[in-house]
């Protein structure tokens, strides 16, 4: 652009300079023929254009040119590694354990490693008759459906005299010599026949109180393929809850105030109608009042009440150390059922699953009847499945029986009494229906150290 300009400026004034130079003064006079000063203009302007276009091609000639875009050269990467995991197995009264028979084992609940189910099965008396229950066999096996699973492992016995002179049986060491292991299919299993014998066992530090504590870790082998990505922004978490929760604890803005017992606790309308039908209906449903600016709360302990207007701005289930403070007289368990009695009243699904799944992980022979019993009045078939389970584990029962909790179950729910004996019942055929989470399964090997493969032929495995 500065060229042309350049070349336009010259070309102006050429053009004009011969204008001067051709207008011939009025007193002169040719005798030979002149050229008419238009023309002489013409041929001119056309000589110094011609000139200016010759030095803007030469210009455009040596200019570089802009190479191409080259794209990047390409890649990927296969990256095998292991996903690990680790699950601790107790074993409490092992002597009692002593003479269930060679084959029959004492099983962990399952646990997730790397995409699929894991067990530890414990053999008191050995895997195998020929050993006469002089060893203690371990394995780990395969719990749910998978096909040629990789995986390494690890089983440790804990020395329980606190020198941690522990016991351990690692795959992970010989990874480069031997590979990690595959699974067949569910049911497949690595171990030890031979993995203490039972007199040593008997005699050790690692059997205190009649107990036995071992570490399994499980690394499932994993293949991910690598390619490169875009340039990522990272996005925080939601914090709506904690913003709208600090409206709630700086009684910012608040426009209502619920008189709970001696207790006052001041909210916003619209939040709570947002989220609970009820408040929706009672402030501004047909027959709600939008104006009102106090509500008195019957049948609810203020504890409660603040926990579940807590919930509703936060979207979590409060700690009881965060609504009652640390010297308060009520416990988790109790907080939690009047919390599920109050999300029902006031129409809040979610926190009322939430206390179902908190109450079923704190189930005790204490806490169970009197839980089974909210279940039974507020419709929690979940909850009500999980409470006559774990009661009528044989080990459970006589205990749950001893409590107040199911002298108020009797004479609140006696219906709830048939449902427990129909589930005792279904437990004594089939003792493996129940969780094992909640006690100890005795049952047959049914997967036993050699796989049978489609073809009938046996695989010996390494033990």
């Amino acid at each position: 652009m500065v060229i042309l300009a350049t070349c336009i400026a010259i070309y102006q004034s050429s053009y004009t300079s011969h204008l001067h130079f051709l207008i011939p003064s009025s007193s002169r006079r040719h005798r030979r023929r002149r050229v008419s000063p238009r023309n002489q203009v013409a041929r001119s302007s056309s000589a110094v254009l011609s000139s200016l276009l010759r030095v803007a091609a030469a210009h455009r000639r040596y200019q570089p040119v802009c190479d191409m875009a080259v794209p990047r050269p390409s890649w990927s990467r296969s990256v095998t590694e292991t996903v690990r995991g680790s699950h601790q197995y107790t074993v409490k009264g092992f002597s009692l354990a002593k003479g269930i028979g060679p084959g029959r084992h004492l099983s962990s609940d399952t646990f997730a490693v790397g995409g699929y189910d894991w067990a530890v099965y414990l053999y008191p008396d050995g895997k195998n008759h020929e050993d006469n229950a002089s060893y203690v066999s371990v394995f780990v096996a395969l719990a749910s459906e998978g096909t040629d699973v990789r995986a390494l492992f690890e089983l440790t016995l804990l020395d329980q005299s606190g020198r941690a002179r522990h016991k351990v049986h690692s795959h992970f060491d010989r990874s480069m010599q031997a590979g990690p292991y595959t699974l067949k299919y569910r049911g497949s299993m690595w171990g030890y026949k031979r993995f203490y014998r039972r007199t040593q066992l008997e005699a050790s530090d690692f059997l205190k109180d009649d107990c036995l504590v071992m570490n399994c870790t499980v690394g499932v082998v994993k293949n991910r393929l690598e390619t490169p990505k875009n340039i990522q922004i990272n996005v925080p978490p939601s914090d709506i809850g904690r913003c709208f929760k600090e409206l709630f604890e700086l009684h910012i803005g608040c426009d209502i105030t619920f008189e709970v017992g001696d207790e006052k606790v001041q909210a916003h309308k619209w939040i709570l109608a947002a989220r609970s039908p009820v408040f929706k209906a009672q402030f501004f449903g047909p027959i709600g009042k939008p104006d009102m600016d106090r509500v008195v709360v019957e049948d609810v302990e203020p504890i409660v009440f603040k926990a579940m207007v807590n919930f509703i701005y936060s979207d979590e289930l409060p700690s009881i150390h965060e609504v009652a403070g640390s010297f308060s007289m009520w416990t988790s368990t109790a907080v939690t059922q009047h919390l599920l009695a109050a999300a029902d009243r006031y129409g809040l699904d979610r926190l009322r699953i939430l206390c179902e799944a908190k109450l079923c992980d704190e189930l005790t022979s204490e806490t169970v009847a009197t839980t089974l019993a909210l279940a039974e009045q507020h419709h929690c078939a979940q909850l009500k499945s999980a409470c006559l389970k774990f009661t009528a584990i044989r080990q459970n029962l006589g205990a749950v029986m001893e409590t107040e909790g199911f002298n108020y179950l009797e004479e609140t729910c006696p219906s709830l009494l048939s449902d427990l004996l129909a589930t005792v019942a279904v437990v004594d055929d089939d003792p493996s229906s129940v969780n094992r989470k909640r006690g100890v399964c005795i049952n047959e090997d049914v997967n036993p150290v050699e796989s049978v493969e489609a073809s009938d032929r046996r695989t010996r495995r390494r033990v």
